[in-house]
């Protein structure tokens, strides 16, 4: 093959990444009206209080977890993993029913899906493909995309439907890729975001053990394309990795973020602690487990 058919090859490869879907999220930020909670007298705060780490209590063990916030933004962070999405809805539901949430006010919420982009996985399979000659979305075409999708569904299920990471701290926000006139992820070729792509993910695999990263699409759901989690016991590592990120070409030419908000984990037990006003202590396991290959918005 010479160098012109590579080039040809290249352009005639379909655009589109594949990308792997599992746990429903969501994130809901609440601020805690302070003055009417104090007003409510301690037999009321007890009794409410009760209530609302029972049903914690259980929804920890469905997949969600309860963070103190800082700043300006909020004071509760609640993160929901379901299996799907009417599922999480009726954690959105319950949460709502309990006494406390008369108390509490809410500042933002966001809306997602676990995602694993497949850009290495997907550019060798349309390589493989167009090289020798299937028609794109032919009866063949198809076939050998829906088999390949399988393969990786079934290899990499733990990473689609994983509990939330024990770290000491989350960190999430949303993002964009730019679509502008000058500068648009989206008119890229498939495989020169790929290749970005692979170099934005080297820096975030140096991480690897200090910070789990959950990656999750939210196109069609929310007002920004991805939701990023950072799961870490040292907060100051989000700062790093971060920044670290910010120099690379995917982030520092094609990237838009939004409003970031930054947790404390309050396990059930520590609720009590958190209503009066105190910092709750760490769970007994806070370390984030990694999970493999950390996630990469739109990878």
């Amino acid at each position: 093959m010479t160098g012109q058919d590579v080039l040809t090859q290249a352009a005639e490869l379909p655009p589109l990444p594949l990308t792997l879907e599992g746990s429903a999220v969501l994130h809901q930020m609440y601020r805690i009206r302070w003055s009417a909670w104090r007003a409510a007298g301690a037999d009321t705060r007890a009794r409410l209080t009760a209530e609302a780490q029972k049903l914690l209590t259980s929804m920890e063990a469905d997949g969600s977890a309860l963070f103190s916030m800082y700043g300006h933004k909020g004071d509760l962070m609640f993160v929901h993993y379901r299996k799907d999405f009417e599922v999480l809805n009726q954690a959105q539901l319950s949460l709502s029913q309990i006494g406390l949430m008369e108390f509490l006010e809410p500042t933002s919420s966001y809306v997602s899906v676990i995602e694993l982009g497949l850009y290495e996985s997907t550019t060798k399979l349309y390589r493989e493909l167009v090289s020798r000659g299937v028609e794109e979305n032919s009866p063949e075409w198809t076939e050998a995309v829906q088999e390949m999708m399988q393969r990786q569904r079934e290899a990499m299920h733990p990473r689609l439907f994983p509990p939330v990471p024990e770290g000491r701290y989350l960190t999430f926000y949303p993002m964009d890729r730019k679509r502008g006139e000058d500068k648009n992820w989206y008119t890229l070729s498939i495989e020169e975001r790929a290749r970005q792509m692979d170099l934005h993910g080297k820096i975030g695999r140096r991480y690897a053990g200090q910070v789990q990263q959950i990656i999750s699409g939210s196109i069609g759901f929310d007002d920004w394309e991805w939701g990023v989690d950072l799961y870490s016991d040292d907060a100051v590592v989000f700062k790093k990795l971060i920044y670290e990120m910010r120099f690379d070409e995917v982030s520092a030419v094609f990237s838009n973020f939004g409003t970031f908000y930054l947790g404390l984990r309050c396990g059930a037990s520590e609720l009590p602690t958190l209503l009066e006003g105190k910092t709750p202590k760490a769970m007994p396991k806070t370390r984030p487990v990694p999970t493999g290959r950390p996630g990469r918005p739109g990878a």
